[in-house]
């Protein structure tokens, strides 16, 4: 098992390395030379985890997926709200969140399929918005697929902005807005008036979250 756990911690090591080399640079000017550095590591302890520079980068942009996981709530469209405030948050300083976001939206690099990431955000907002129609928070007239896309499209630009005007540190407040405009066409009337908008939730449940994984590693 303790060889196990330093396997993880070594991984994440390596990608949370690599995620800010890709954050700094992009694709194309990273170099597994500067991930060694930043990560403390040796070559054999990367490439036994990882490839090639192409597996790093595709590696970080599934992570980022993985890490977003919200406490359960009584309206699953406050589940999809809140994955997006705590991402929004996570991308003012998160190596993975930010060096994901970089991949994921950069342009010029023809070495990098983005698609994978592309498609599993979709799926991911998708399972979200699936649940909150069998729980029959959604209008009738809400095409999920067509939705969940439109939101992970929304969201990439909505980030790009703010990395422009403010290194992402107004996002949040960004997706309120966005969500104010957006959800009363998608949500059923008796559940929009429950939603928590507030941009200052995803700092919140960040807390929330932090405190609880610390809860979990002193309880091993």
């Amino acid at each position: 098992m303790a060889q196990q756990d330093r396997a993880i911690r070594t991984r994440r090591a390596i990608l949370e390395a690599a995620a800010s080399v890709f954050d700094d640079h992009g694709y194309d000017r990273a170099t597994i030379a500067e991930v060694l550095q930043r990560a403390g590591m040796t070559k054999g302890a990367l490439y036994f985890h990882f490839a090639s520079k192409e597996q790093l980068a595709l590696a970080v942009l599934e992570e980022q997926v993985v890490d977003i996981a919200v406490e359960p709530q009584k309206i699953k469209l406050q589940e999809f709200v809140d994955a997006g405030q705590v991402l929004a948050y996570r991308l003012r300083d998160d190596p993975i969140q930010r060096g994901a976001a970089r991949l994921a939206v950069e342009q010029g690099s023809n070495h990098l399929d983005r698609r994978r990431s592309m498609a599993s955000w979709g799926e991911f907002v998708e399972g979200l918005l699936g649940e909150a129609r069998g729980r029959g928070e959604l209008l009738e007239t809400v095409v999920v697929r067509e939705t969940a896309e439109l939101f992970v499209g929304a969201f990439a630009g909505l980030q790009m902005m703010s990395q422009a005007f403010s290194n992402r540190a107004d996002l949040s407040r960004r997706l309120t807005v966005f969500f104010e405009h957006t959800m009363p066409s998608i949500a059923v009337p008796s559940v929009l008036v429950r939603l928590d908008l507030d941009s200052e939730r995803g700092a919140r449940l960040e807390e929330a979250l932090r405190r609880g994984r610390m809860a979990d590693v002193a309880a091993r």
